[in-house]
């Protein structure tokens, strides 16, 4: 297999990044597979430019190995999206040999092998003079007890501890957990020797385990608001989430405790795309700032292309930048102008007769159209577009969308079209809704203008 260097990797992620050209048209380009080109892609996305590092593989512990495992199995995700969340090298293979490894063998299994020749084994030591024997068989057997004794202990030891989904690596406390479940059925001395555990150290964390975890209840919490909004909120939206509710926490305790219950924002980083279209003479007016002091000043539009199954979507919305609020949407299977005008129509429903807000676009075919720019001029609304191929001019818009698509669309499968619409129009009324912004002190859009309004 021929090896890449970083440079190299980077070189090709950028150029697909900022396109037009495709996985299949940069794989023709520098002779090497698609499937590359795209974990390349989905690796920097996820990690940054460590994510492109080469790193010799199978040096994986048993724990990390069984984490990836129950974290692709409670997220429902594929060999190759767990290798790309979790950094594997190897990809989805490894992965799946992991699965194979496990489903036969246990976490015994998931350890790795012990690499180079097997050590040589010691020279036996001289025998020792003979003693009588029947002095040596009542050692021998008083010995042998003791030793059957001893690996039933650690056996049983063992496998409470796998129980746990731990190891001989284990912490502490769950070393003195096992201890206690077992206590009853063996000896304490040989509970501790084979946990590796003083007996200062076991009656401490037993004194612990008995007064319970403190940070139970606030565990449940955390993990619902993950599932609520099903992985698509970080350690620092729990800790805003956690607020509203009334339960005030510092963000380093959540992100602490998150990292303990294995959970991670799935959202991939956003990437921006830019839009080549004819050049146009209207202004930059809006010159990228994205603020506004109330409602109904500065709206923000453009167009975003979905793929199902060979089948494309197109959505136009318009978002209002003082709180992010998608103020209507239009969507349509082919990218004619009604897709945009609908749109238009919609939004200019939701002014009173004072608004007239600035509308920003980019370059695009239809913002450049006679019956546009006639419907912005009897409403009274003044035009503004960005520059000639720079998405920068337009982020705000450009950020919404790859919200949408990184907590939404990469997250769930469609068998058509028609379940992408109706999917789209519940992430939309969840992100106007419920989906909090920490630059909007932890309130939805809606909530924010509202608030806004009644102040």
């Amino acid at each position: 297999m021929t090896k890449h260097s970083e440079s190299f990797k980077l070189e090709v992620v950028q150029r697909y990044l900022a396109g037009p050209l495709g996985h299949k048209a940069l794989a023709k380009q520098y002779g090497i597979g698609r499937n590359s080109i795209a974990n390349w892609v989905d690796r920097y996305m996820a990690h940054g430019l460590k994510g492109l590092h080469r790193k010799p593989g199978g040096y994986y512990s048993a724990e990390f190995k069984l984490n990836v495992l129950r974290q692709a199995k409670l997220r429902e995700l594929s060999n190759t999206q767990a290798a790309t969340l979790f950094d594997v090298r190897g990809g989805g293979g490894i992965v799946g040999l992991w699965r194979r490894q496990y489903d036969e063998g246990g976490l015994q299994a998931l350890h790795p092998k012990p690499r180079g020749r097997p050590p040589m084994k010691p020279p036996k030591p001289k025998s020792a003079p003979a003693a009588p024997a029947q002095t040596d068989d009542k050692r021998s057997l008083q010995e042998l007890h003791e030793e059957n004794e001893q690996l039933r202990t650690e056996v049983a030891y063992l496998k409470k501890l796998e129980a746990f989904g731990s190891s001989q690596s284990a912490s502490c406390t769950e070393k003195a957990q096992a201890v206690l479940e077992l206590r009853p059925q063996f000896l304490l001395r040989r509970l501790l020797q084979s946990a590796g555990l003083s007996r200062s150290t076991f009656y401490y964390q037993a004194k612990v385990l008995q007064a319970g975890d403190r940070y139970a209840g606030l565990k449940d919490s955390i993990q619902a608001v993950y599932e609520r909004h099903k992985g698509r909120y970080g350690y620092r939206r729990i800790t805003a989430e956690l607020g509203r509710s009334g339960q005030i926490v510092n963000h380093k305790t959540v992100q602490r405790l998150m990292q303990s219950l294995g959970l991670k924002s799935l959202v991939r980083p956003k990437r921006y795309r830019s839009y080549r279209g004819e050049m146009a003479s209207t202004p930059n007016l809006l010159n990228r700032r994205f603020e506004a002091e109330r409602p109904n000043e500065k709206w923000v539009t453009d167009v975003t292309e979905f793929n199902v199954r060979g089948e494309k979507l197109y959505l136009s919305p318009v978002m209002d930048l003082f709180n992010g609020e998608i103020v209507a949407y239009e969507m349509n299977e082919r990218p004619l102008f009604p897709l945009v005008g609908n749109m238009l129509k919609k939004a200019l429903s939701r002014l009173t007769a004072q608004e007239a807000p600035m509308m920003h676009s980019d370059q695009g075919w239809q913002y450049q159209m006679e019956a546009y720019r006639q419907r912005l001029l009897e409403r009274g609304l003044t035009q503004s577009m960005s520059r000639r191929g720079n998405c920068l001019d337009n982020a705000a818009m450009e950020s919404f969308f790859g919200t949408l698509k990184s907590e939404f669309f990469r997250l769930n499968k469609f068998d058509n079209v028609q379940q992408l619409r109706q999917g789209l129009c519940r992430y939309i009324h969840y992100y106007n809704h419920q989906r909090i912004k920490l630059k909007l002190k932890g309130l939805s859009p809606v909530e924010y203008r509202t608030q806004a309004l009644g102040a």
